[in-house]
């Protein structure tokens, strides 16, 4: 087997943890790379081992942090490629293990004593061409003049579902309902389901309420505004200013993010992080 390390960035912890990993795994006979940026921040690990997330193919990355690393692992590798999460971040809801537990979690990997937990990415089209990351959580179209709201229409295959005046719209995941969308007054949806979350962002009209729509809908986004800018945002770590005219298509991506997990058990988990957030 052969294995990538990734660190979180601004926490010498991490960092410190990831050599360990490294070390470890370098010592037992397995090949691992580094990605460039966590040898930059910790040049203990050997030149030769280091590559851009981008050139990664490797059977499993070790990411130690947070669920902002591993949305920046998601995007930026080019393969499917299954992540186990160490939580060095807040609440890590993409994660599996704590910092203590992380040798004998990598003891399981090894062994064999683990299944590959599946979840749905959206792909987002501007005028028809795919030029942005995948989201594994969620695509939101904000406005792109703070405290100024936006005009949008949203459709649903074709249909339109709603007219609205707002900050912006969210479209999310299962995996990414805990996340923005549930700070807009979405559900948190089992990240087991197939299905898509629309949430407006504090709308004016009380009217405009969250949808579920299944995962193989698609669904589009015009800006009435006709002057003014909008930001399309990709999980929290891709931003781009769009002219008013774009038009915004939000499918379901041929791509899976897939994580390394030790229990089939979805609760208590979720709702123990769920209720810590809160």
């Amino acid at each position: 087997m052969r294995f990538g390390v990734v660190a979180r960035r601004d926490k010498e912890a991490a960092l410190k943890l990831a050599y360990r990993v490294y070390d470890f795994l370098k010592v037992n006979g397995y090949e691992v790379v580094v990605d460039e940026d966590t040898y930059r921040c910790l040049r203990e690990f050997d030149e030769e081992d280091v590559l851009p997330l981008e050139d990664f193919d490797v059977d499993f990355i070790i990411v130690i942090g947070g669920d902002g690393t591993i949305l920046r692992v998601e995007h930026k590798t080019r393969r499917d490629i299954p992540i186990l999460g160490v939580n060095m971040g807040t609440l890590g809801f993409l994660t599996e293990v704590e910092p203590h537990e992380t040798f004998f979690a990598l003891s399981k990997l090894l062994a064999g004593d683990y299944y590959i937990d599946e979840r749905i990415k959206l792909r987002t089209y501007v005028n028809g061409e795919n030029s942005v990351p995948d989201s594994l959580n969620e695509v939101a179209i904000l406005t792109g003049i703070p405290g100024k709201i936006i005009h949008l229409r949203y459709y649903v295959d074709g249909g339109l579902a709603d007219e609205i005046r707002a900050d912006g719209l969210i479209v999310a995941t299962p995996t990414g309902s805990t996340g923005y969308a549930m700070s807009a007054g979405g559900p948190f949806v089992d990240p087991r389901l197939e299905v898509m979350v629309i949430a407006p962002l504090a709308p004016i009209a009380l009217s405009s309420r969250p949808m579920v729509v299944p995962a193989t809908s698609e669904v589009g986004v015009r800006n009435i505004s006709l002057q003014r800018e909008i930001v399309l945002a990709i999980d929290g770590q891709f931003y781009t200013y769009l002219p008013p005219e774009t038009e915004i298509t939000v499918k379901l991506s041929p791509r899976r993010a897939k994580f390394v997990r030790f229990t089939k058990e979805i609760y208590p988990k979720y709702t123990l992080r769920i209720k810590k957030k809160f």
